[in-house]
Protein backbone atom coordinates (compact mmCIF):
# COMPACT_ATOMS: atom_id res chain seq x y z
CA UNK A 1 0.00 0.00 0.00
CA UNK A 2 2.81 2.57 0.72
CA UNK A 3 4.52 1.65 -2.72
CA UNK A 4 1.09 2.63 -4.38
CA UNK A 5 0.78 5.87 -2.82
CA UNK A 6 4.64 6.67 -2.78
CA UNK A 7 4.08 5.66 -6.95
CA UNK A 8 0.95 7.96 -7.26
CA UNK A 9 2.67 10.96 -5.30
CA UNK A 10 5.40 10.64 -7.79
CA UNK A 11 2.93 10.41 -10.28
CA UNK A 12 1.46 13.28 -9.62
CA UNK A 13 4.37 15.46 -8.92
CA UNK A 14 5.80 14.05 -12.12
CA UNK A 15 2.73 15.32 -14.13
CA UNK A 16 2.88 18.53 -12.53
CA UNK A 17 6.29 19.26 -13.35
CA UNK A 18 5.48 18.57 -16.85
CA UNK A 19 2.40 20.91 -16.63
CA UNK A 20 4.31 23.76 -16.35
CA UNK A 21 6.58 23.36 -18.70
CA UNK A 22 4.24 27.02 -20.31
CA UNK A 23 5.92 30.94 -20.84
CA UNK A 24 5.09 33.34 -18.08
CA UNK A 25 1.61 35.22 -17.88
CA UNK A 26 3.37 38.39 -18.02
CA UNK A 27 6.67 39.33 -17.69
CA UNK A 28 8.15 43.21 -17.65
CA UNK A 29 11.78 44.04 -18.79
CA UNK A 30 14.25 46.35 -19.65
CA UNK A 31 16.93 45.33 -22.09
CA UNK A 32 20.15 47.24 -23.73
CA UNK A 33 22.70 45.53 -26.27
CA UNK A 34 24.66 47.44 -29.04
CA UNK A 35 22.17 48.70 -30.83
CA UNK A 36 19.57 50.76 -28.05
CA UNK A 37 17.61 50.20 -25.24
CA UNK A 38 14.06 48.62 -24.72
CA UNK A 39 10.95 48.62 -22.77
CA UNK A 40 8.86 45.35 -23.01
CA UNK A 41 6.46 42.95 -21.90
CA UNK A 42 5.93 39.54 -22.89
CA UNK A 43 2.04 38.43 -22.47
CA UNK A 44 1.04 34.69 -22.81
CA UNK A 45 -1.56 33.96 -25.24
CA UNK A 46 -0.91 30.35 -25.06
CA UNK A 47 0.90 27.88 -23.23
CA UNK A 48 3.93 28.21 -25.70
CA UNK A 49 2.56 31.71 -27.31
CA UNK A 50 3.44 34.61 -26.29
CA UNK A 51 3.54 38.73 -27.32
CA UNK A 52 6.01 40.80 -26.97
CA UNK A 53 5.39 44.43 -27.08
CA UNK A 54 8.00 46.93 -26.41
CA UNK A 55 9.14 50.79 -26.99
CA UNK A 56 12.59 51.93 -27.56
CA UNK A 57 14.79 53.87 -29.13
CA UNK A 58 17.37 52.02 -31.30
CA UNK A 59 20.02 52.20 -34.54
CA UNK A 60 18.59 51.28 -37.95
CA UNK A 61 21.51 49.61 -39.66
CA UNK A 62 20.14 50.22 -43.25
CA UNK A 63 20.32 54.25 -42.08
CA UNK A 64 22.78 54.75 -45.28
CA UNK A 65 19.61 54.04 -47.26
CA UNK A 66 17.07 56.74 -45.34
CA UNK A 67 19.99 59.67 -44.88
CA UNK A 68 23.63 60.18 -46.57
CA UNK A 69 26.41 60.38 -44.23
CA UNK A 70 24.23 60.38 -41.21
CA UNK A 71 26.52 58.05 -39.20
CA UNK A 72 25.22 56.50 -36.02
CA UNK A 73 21.88 57.57 -35.08
CA UNK A 74 18.92 56.30 -32.76
CA UNK A 75 15.34 56.73 -33.02
CA UNK A 76 12.27 55.62 -31.38
CA UNK A 77 10.56 52.14 -32.24
CA UNK A 78 7.36 50.38 -31.18
CA UNK A 79 7.52 46.89 -31.51
CA UNK A 80 4.52 43.79 -31.96
CA UNK A 81 6.28 40.55 -32.04
CA UNK A 82 4.43 36.95 -31.85
CA UNK A 83 6.82 34.43 -30.00
CA UNK A 84 6.38 30.48 -30.40
CA UNK A 85 8.43 29.48 -27.78
CA UNK A 86 9.23 25.63 -29.92
CA UNK A 87 11.45 24.09 -26.92
CA UNK A 88 10.21 24.78 -23.39
CA UNK A 89 8.98 21.66 -22.42
CA UNK A 90 12.04 19.80 -23.81
CA UNK A 91 14.30 22.21 -21.65
CA UNK A 92 11.69 21.24 -18.64
CA UNK A 93 12.49 17.56 -18.88
CA UNK A 94 15.82 17.90 -19.66
CA UNK A 95 15.92 19.63 -16.28
CA UNK A 96 16.95 23.15 -17.66
CA UNK A 97 15.58 26.37 -16.81
CA UNK A 98 12.41 27.89 -18.24
CA UNK A 99 11.77 31.15 -16.04
CA UNK A 100 10.98 34.24 -17.82
CA UNK A 101 10.29 32.60 -21.01
CA UNK A 102 13.90 30.85 -21.09
CA UNK A 103 13.87 28.91 -24.26
CA UNK A 104 14.33 29.12 -28.12
CA UNK A 105 11.80 30.78 -30.31
CA UNK A 106 10.10 31.78 -33.99
CA UNK A 107 8.87 35.01 -34.14
CA UNK A 108 7.18 37.69 -36.04
CA UNK A 109 8.79 40.76 -35.22
CA UNK A 110 6.72 43.58 -36.91
CA UNK A 111 8.53 47.31 -35.64
CA UNK A 112 7.21 50.69 -36.64
CA UNK A 113 9.83 54.13 -36.25
CA UNK A 114 7.85 56.78 -36.40
CA UNK A 115 8.91 60.41 -37.79
CA UNK A 116 8.90 62.11 -34.42
CA UNK A 117 12.66 62.58 -34.00
CA UNK A 118 16.02 60.87 -34.24
CA UNK A 119 18.89 61.47 -32.03
CA UNK A 120 22.15 62.68 -33.82
CA UNK A 121 20.89 63.81 -37.29
CA UNK A 122 20.60 67.63 -38.38
CA UNK A 123 17.40 70.08 -37.85
CA UNK A 124 17.52 70.04 -41.95
CA UNK A 125 17.24 66.52 -42.76
CA UNK A 126 13.63 65.14 -42.66
CA UNK A 127 12.88 62.66 -40.89
CA UNK A 128 11.00 59.47 -42.27
CA UNK A 129 9.04 56.98 -40.80
CA UNK A 130 9.48 53.07 -41.80
CA UNK A 131 7.04 49.78 -40.86
CA UNK A 132 9.32 46.56 -40.99
CA UNK A 133 7.84 42.23 -41.12
CA UNK A 134 10.67 40.11 -39.87
CA UNK A 135 10.81 36.46 -39.80
CA UNK A 136 13.16 35.63 -36.78
CA UNK A 137 14.54 32.68 -34.76
CA UNK A 138 15.68 33.11 -31.19
CA UNK A 139 16.74 32.43 -28.29
CA UNK A 140 16.26 33.69 -24.76
CA UNK A 141 18.00 32.75 -21.58
CA UNK A 142 17.92 33.73 -17.63
CA UNK A 143 21.05 34.43 -15.66
CA UNK A 144 19.83 34.10 -12.37
CA UNK A 145 16.44 35.24 -11.07
CA UNK A 146 16.06 39.12 -12.48
CA UNK A 147 19.01 38.77 -15.74
CA UNK A 148 18.26 37.60 -19.13
CA UNK A 149 20.14 37.39 -22.34
CA UNK A 150 18.93 37.19 -25.72
CA UNK A 151 20.24 37.10 -29.36
CA UNK A 152 18.45 36.33 -33.05
CA UNK A 153 18.54 37.10 -36.18
CA UNK A 154 15.90 37.03 -39.42
CA UNK A 155 15.21 38.78 -43.01
CA UNK A 156 12.55 41.14 -42.96
CA UNK A 157 10.64 43.51 -45.05
CA UNK A 158 10.28 47.36 -45.03
CA UNK A 159 8.45 50.19 -45.98
CA UNK A 160 9.72 53.55 -46.28
CA UNK A 161 7.34 56.42 -45.98
CA UNK A 162 8.96 59.44 -48.10
CA UNK A 163 7.75 62.67 -47.35
CA UNK A 164 7.80 65.13 -50.47
CA UNK A 165 10.29 67.34 -50.95
CA UNK A 166 12.33 64.98 -48.66
CA UNK A 167 15.74 66.17 -47.85
CA UNK A 168 18.31 63.34 -47.18
CA UNK A 169 21.82 65.25 -46.16
CA UNK A 170 23.33 64.83 -49.38
CA UNK A 171 20.47 64.33 -51.95
CA UNK A 172 17.07 65.93 -52.00
CA UNK A 173 13.95 64.55 -53.54
CA UNK A 174 12.25 66.90 -55.47
CA UNK A 175 8.76 64.93 -55.66
CA UNK A 176 5.93 67.25 -54.88
CA UNK A 177 4.23 63.88 -53.72
CA UNK A 178 4.61 61.05 -50.58
CA UNK A 179 5.41 57.56 -51.73
CA UNK A 180 6.96 54.40 -50.11
CA UNK A 181 10.45 52.56 -50.56
CA UNK A 182 10.51 48.98 -50.12
CA UNK A 183 13.64 47.38 -49.02
CA UNK A 184 14.75 43.69 -48.17
CA UNK A 185 17.16 44.04 -44.86
CA UNK A 186 18.56 41.71 -42.44
CA UNK A 187 17.89 41.62 -38.67
CA UNK A 188 20.34 40.88 -35.72
CA UNK A 189 19.96 41.42 -32.18
CA UNK A 190 21.72 40.69 -29.06
CA UNK A 191 20.66 42.28 -25.89
CA UNK A 192 21.35 41.97 -22.07
CA UNK A 193 17.85 42.55 -19.70
CA UNK A 194 16.46 42.71 -16.06
CA UNK A 195 12.91 41.14 -15.63
CA UNK A 196 10.78 43.30 -13.15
Amino acid sequence: MKKLILFIILGITINATAQEANVEKSIFSAQTGFAGIWLNNELKLANSIALRSEIGIEHDFAVGDHYDEAGFILQPVITAEPKFYFNLKKRNARGKNISNNSGNYISLKTSYHPDWFVINLDDNITKNADLSITPTWGMKRAIGDHFTYEAGAGIGYRLVFIKANSNFGNAQSVDDFDYTKEQFLLYFHLRIGYTF
